[in-house]
């Protein structure tokens, strides 16, 4: 295939997704109850409008909450602009919403929907400020039930006057230091339940008043981290969100099966010198795990594989059918072998044929290998890198089984097994990227001497051309392409998101710059935000210490905030998946906090790779391990080969595979492609999965044959 041929492949690829329009969501009516399982129950939905305001830290207190809820079967989602929150469409998914912001207006619009909302039988729960939240509406001043007038501060426990009404079910009276809020517009239709007594005036402090179909609960208390420190404000919290969201959901919620999670002595690193140390929490099964991880309402998590199908799974991709191949690694991270042939991991094909989506078929690729991090499809086979070599893996008879195993090239270190290459992809110009920690790499490819550490490289599928393309900060392990052909990544200690504007090597030669980085990292958030307050971190207490991953959603079946812009950060020691939200900024791009996409209160759960499938859908590997961490090695424990400290609790017996799907997407159709089918490539190449884009080119470049370089011409004219 000639050059201008190859280029019409990549020109059609990636800019006839411009031309594609997501289809309308499916709005579920604001008035039906959400969907419960017969017999299962579940959880109380609610989701907390918050803002970016440093006079009520919203962004503070929301984990907090969401941890404190969280093995009470009450799930918090967590958004910032009221049109995050305030549309039909949103709110449907939604029990309850809780505002605590200083947003001061309201669309006409927004005000509809959230009357309608909680008219037809919702709950509102506004906190503290929310009384003084959107002014210019006087509809928004009678649900409150009052506004906000005029505060000093001090210490006091507000008297509880109905301690037998249902909104105070085991709520008990606390004293806190907060303002002293004095409220105005109070209305005629509110019950009182308790006040703030000074002197002779006794101030309405938390009250209940009904509309419509909807209940109302309000309270004034919640400036700062002096009362949302306290156990008894969120009992306050859930007793009122409880009462407010009504009968049915209530009923729902009772018959929901919390798991309970059970806690042993155990030998465990406490690099956070907590005092008492941390106990191990044990494993949970998968059906267990899963209620204790949340994602925003608007979307269903799917359990597609688990043990005993899938053990330590640390990479995945997905093949020209659609099937998934994930490696999984029992070796890591202290069991290094001599040899490209010898240990004791897999690749594995998981594959759903009943339509059911769970897998149901498990073939075993490749076996016999030791620490392989990484695997992307080339020349009908696959490139694996397992330091310290670079594999080709092939089956030639048609069994899903490798016959033919080539070492395309070796050098990548193998002094730290977490500091290896990862998150090899085929890239939008034909070739093969990746990334690599402080392992780095030091070897001979093509006659050519060549090392380097931590950062991105590309070649071509055959290992040749072999480039280094950016350095990066920190150990690296993310690597994720826009549809535009933006290079973004993931590297450890606070700089989940990373940007290479440039490649290193336009700076080589020039006088003054050749030491510069033509990239960086663009995060603009440093928290993460558990569901758990056990968590276990070696340094960046509290923040990104272990990013993984950065692919982007480059599909079409989740809502428009996530088309080409939502990164998709694994955080394992925090077990969450971040959703970092990528904007232009200048010349380059900056990410955002977008809060979770996935959250555990399971202390095993640990996302480690996570990525669009071909439904659409974002597909998650789970580790489920309770240690995560690496090195340093702490006081007591020795080291590995691996470089990673010594512990018989590292688990070599679980894993567990995920989809998140938007409830509203449209259907998917399975698809397979093949380089016997040309038309099917070129219909693909319509997709509006950047998935199928990439596959189809891939597989129409590797067939070279230039019989459809006239209907690739055609696309771009």
């Amino acid at each position: 295939m000639s050059l201008l041929e190859r280029r019409s492949v990549l020109v059609a690829t990636h800019f006839l997704f411009t031309l594609l329009v997501g289809p309308a969501a499916r709005a579920q009516e604001p008035g039906q109850p959400l969907p419960v399982l017969a017999g299962e129950g579940r959880p109380i939905e609610v989701l907390f409008l918050g803002n970016a305001s440093e006079l009520h830290n919203s962004s503070a207190y929301a984990p907090i909450l969401s941890a404190a809820l969280a093995k009470r079967g009450i799930q918090v989602a967590y958004v910032e602009e009221p049109a995050s929150a305030l549309t039909p469409e949103i709110l449907a998914n939604y029990d309850a919403l809780l505002l605590y912001a200083n947003h001061d207006e309201i669309t006409p619009a927004q005000e509809k929907a959230l009357l309608e909302f909680v008219e037809s039988g919702r709950g509102f729960i506004p906190v503290h400020s929310a009384s003084y939240c959107f002014r210019n509406s006087d509809a928004f001043v009678q649900l409150v039930g009052g506004q906000f007038l005029s505060h000093e501060d001090g210490t006091f426990t507000a008297e509880i006057i109905r301690p037998d009404h249902p909104a105070l079910a085991g709520v008990q009276p606390f004293e806190t230091w907060d303002e002293t809020y004095v409220h105005t517009l109070l209305t005629d239709d509110r019950e009182v339940l308790m006040e703030r007594v000074e002197g002779n005036h006794r101030e309405p402090y938390t009250w209940v008043r009904q509309q419509g179909a909807g209940r109302v609960f309000y309270t004034a208390l919640g400036h700062d981290q002096r009362t949302w420190a306290q156990p008894a404000f969120y009992d306050l919290l859930a007793a009122g969100i409880l009462w407010a969201v009504g009968d049915e959901a209530r009923a729902q919620w009772e018959v929901f099966d919390v798991p309970q999670t059970t806690y042993v002595d155990a030998h465990l690193p406490n690099y956070e010198r907590r005092d008492p140390p941390l106990k191990m929490q044990l494993a949970l099964s998968p059906e267990a795990s899963q209620k204790l991880i949340q994602t925003p309402a608007e979307f269903d998590l799917e359990l597609f594989a688990a043990e005993p199908d899938i053990v330590n799974p640390i990479t995945m991709a997905f093949d020209e059918r659609g099937r998934l191949w994930v490696i999984e690694t029992v070796d890591y991270p202290n069991e290094i072998r001599d040899g490209e042939a010898v240990g004791d991991d897999r690749i594995k094909i998981l594959e759903d044929t009943d339509g059911d989506n769970r897998a149901d078929k498990v073939t075993v690729f490749a076996q016999g290998l030791n620490i392989p991090t990484s695997l992307t499809f080339a020349n009908d086979g696959v490139i694996v890198a397992m330091a310290p070599y670079l594999l080709f893996l092939k089956d030639t008879d048609g069994d899903d089984v490798a016959d033919v195993r080539e070492v395309l090239f070796e050098g990548w270190g193998t002094f730290d097994t977490h500091a290896g290459p990862s998150n090899l992809q085929y890239g939008p110009d034909n070739r093969i990227w990746g990334a690599v920690g402080y392992a780095g790499f030091d070897g001979v490819i093509d006659g050519d001497s060549i090392q380097f550490t931590q950062g991105f490289f590309s070649m071509n599928p055959d290992g040749t051309d072999f480039r280094f393309e950016t350095r990066t900060s920190n150990n690296t392990w993310g690597l994720g392409f826009s549809e535009t052909f933006d290079i973004f990544g993931s590297t450890a200690n606070n700089a989940p998101s990373w940007y290479m504007a440039i490649p290193n090597r336009y700076f080589d030669g020039l006088d003054g710059l050749s030491n510069v980085d033509g990239s960086e990292g663009v995060q603009a958030f440093y928290k993460i935000h558990p569901l758990t307050p056990n968590v276990r971190q070696v340094d960046v207490f509290g923040g990104f210490t272990a990013a993984a991953g950065h692919h982007l959603y480059t599909a079409r079946a989740f809502p428009r905030e996530f088309w080409n812009s939502a990164a998709l950060i694994n955080e394992p020691t925090g077990h969450l998946l971040a959703r970092g939200r990528i904007v232009p900024d200048g010349a380059g791009f900056r990410t955002e906090d977008g809060w979770n996409l996935l959250a555990s209160a399971d202390e095993w759960v640990s996302p480690v790779h996570a990525q669009v499938g071909p439904d659409g859908a974002v597909w998650m590997l789970d580790w489920y391990n309770f240690i995560v961490q690496h090195n340093p090695t702490p006081v007591g424990f020795g080291t590995g080969e691996g470089n990673a400290y010594v512990t018989d609790l590292r688990d070599k017996t679980h894993g567990r595979v995920y989809r998140i799907v938007y409830k509203n997407a449209p259907p998917y159709t399975p698809r397979a492609l093949s380089k016997d089918d040309p038309q099917g490539l070129l219909a693909a190449l319509a997709s509006d999965n950047m998935l199928w884009r990439l596959t189809a080119q891939r597989l129409l470049v590797e067939r070279g044959n230039p019989d459809v370089a006239p209907a690739l011409i055609r696309l771009v004219l």
